[in-house]
C-alpha cells in the first residue's frame, strides 16, 4: 500500500473513527484501525465488536492494499503534523510495519494482520428507512440527556427507537429514562418505517452517531433488524449492535390527569434556577418551587450554607401547590426545549410533573418531584 493524503482531510475522518476503540483492550487487533486504500479513496475502519464505524476520504493512491495500525498513535501522530502537510503512508518492504511520512517526519508505526481484523457483518437489515439529518440530531439531542448510565438496568442504557401514534398520526419517537426523569420526541413516520421493531440503541452509539453527523445535511440511511441497526450518509457508515432488552411501558408513567399548568420564560427560570441552586448541597441539587396566583417563589437550603430565595412574577391562577425537584433534571429538560416559553403540567407534590414547549406536542418530558 502506497497513498498520498491531505492532513486536514485524514485527521477529520480518522478523528471520527478512532474514538470507538476502547483505550484497555485485551485484544490487541481491536485497538488497531484498519486501512484500505483503493481508487483514489482510502477507507478507514474501527470496532468494538458492539460498534463499528467506517469512513472512506479521498485520496492519492499509488499501489492499493490494506493494514491495521493502532489507532490513537496514529490519531495523535496526524493531529500533531503541520497544518496543511501532506502525509504518505506506505508498507514497509517485510509487511510488519507501516511508514508515515510528513515534510521532514518520519514515523514507523507496527502492523497487525489484516486477516485478524473482526468484520462485523451487517447481516440481513429488513427495515430500512432515510430521516433527515437534522430530524435525527433533534431526536438524539433531546434525549439523551435521560439516557441512564446504572449498569444495572442495561435496558435503560439507550434510546429506545420506535414506532407510535399520537392522535392517530403515525410517528417515529425516540424515548429515554433514567427513573427518575424521561423524555420522548418524535418526528412523522418515515416511508419504510411501518412495521419496524422497536430497538434500544446503546449509549455509545448515539454519542458516536451524534458526534458523526454533527453539521451533515441531507438524509441518513437507517437499516434496522432485531439485533442490529446500521446509519449511513456521505461517505461514512456507523454499524451497532442493539441492546438485548425489553424497554419498559413508558406510556404509563405520563400523568394524563394534571391540572396544574404553569407557563414561564424558559430563560429566566434556567437563570433563577441556577442561582438558587447554587447554595444546595452537590448531591442532591434540590430547589423548592412555591406557586400561588401570580407568582412564583423559588429556594434552596443547605445546612453548611444557608439559604436562597428569588420570586418570579407569573401568569399562573391553578391554586397554591408547594413542590421540589432535582435542579440539574430542570434545566437539562429547559436547555431541549427550542422556544422561549416552558410548560408545566403539575398535580401534587409527589406525582410525576409533565414539561413541553408551549404549543410544541412534539416532545414530552416527564420529571418526578423531591422532598423537600
Amino acid at each position: 500500500m502506497k497513498i498520498t493524503i491531505e492532513r486536514a482531510a485524514l485527521l477529520k475522518s480518522l478523528g471520527h473513527v478512532q474514538s470507538v476503540v476502547e483505550r484497555r483492550n485485551t485484544i490487541p487487533i481491536l485497538s488497531n484501525v484498519k486501512l484500505e486504500a483503493r481508487k483514489g479513496s482510502l477507507s478507514m475502519n474501527a470496532t468494538d465488536m458492539d460498534l463499528d464505524v467506517v469512513e472512506t476520504v479521498a485520496a492519492e493512491v499509488a499501489t492499493a492494499g490494506a493494514t491495521t495500525i493502532p489507532a490513537h498513535t496514529f490519531y495523535e501522530i496526524v493531529r500533531k503534523l503541520p497544518e496543511g502537510a501532506q502525509v504518505q503512508l506506505q508498507n514497509v518492504a517485510d509487511g510488519g510495519q507501516l511508514e508515515l511520512k510528513a515534510g521532514r517526519s518520519r514515523f514507523t508505526l507496527a502492523t497487525l494482520p489484516i486477516e485478524d481484523f473482526p468484520v462485523m457483518g451487517g447481516g440481513d437489515l429488513p427495515h430500512a428507512f432515510a430521516l433527515s439529518a437534522a430530524d435525527l440530531r433533534g431526536l438524539i439531542d433531546r434525549t439523551r440527556f435521560a439516557v441512564s448510565t446504572e449498569e444495572t438496568r442495561y435496558y435503560l442504557n439507550g434510546i429506545y427507537l420506535h414506532g407510535a401514534k399520537r392522535d392517530r398520526v403515525e410517528v417515529l419517537r425516540a424515548v429515554a429514562t433514567d427513573g427518575h426523569r424521561l423524555a420522548s420526541v418524535e418526528v412523522p413516520l418515515p416511508a419504510g418505517a411501518k412495521g419496524m421493531p422497536g430497538v434500544i440503541v446503546p449509549r455509545k452509539a448515539v454519542a458516536e452517531l451524534r458526534k458523526l453527523i454533527d453539521g451533515a445535511e441531507g438524509e441518513v440511511q437507517v437499516a434496522l433488524s432485531d439485533t442490529k441497526i446500521r446509519f449511513a450518509f456521505d461517505d461514512v457508515a456507523l454499524t451497532s449492535k442493539l441492546i438485548d432488552g425489553t424497554f419498559p411501558d413508558y406510556e404509563r408513567v405520563i400523568p394524563t390527569g394534571n391540572d396544574r399548568v404553569l407557563d414561564i420564560a424558559c430563560k429566566e427560570f434556567a437563570d433563577a434556577i441556577d442561582r438558587v441552586s447554587a447554595i444546595s448541597s452537590e448531591k442532591s441539587r434540590s430547589v423548592k418551587l412555591a406557586l400561588k396566583a401570580g407568582s412564583l417563589v423559588l429556594s434552596a437550603t443547605s445546612p453548611e450554607n444557608g439559604t436562597a430565595t428569588e420570586e418570579i412574577e407569573v401568569p399562573y391562577r391553578n391554586g397554591e401547590i408547594e413542590i421540589g425537584f432535582n435542579a440539574r433534571y430542570i434545566t437539562e429538560i429547559l436547555q431541549q426545549i427550542g422556544g422561549e416559553t416552558a410548560q408545566f403540567v403539575m398535580a401534587d407534590a409527589t406525582s410525576p410533573t409533565i414539561v413541553r414547549e408551549a404549543g410544541d406536542s412534539s416532545a414530552t418530558y416527564v420529571v418526578m418531584p423531591m422532598r423537600v
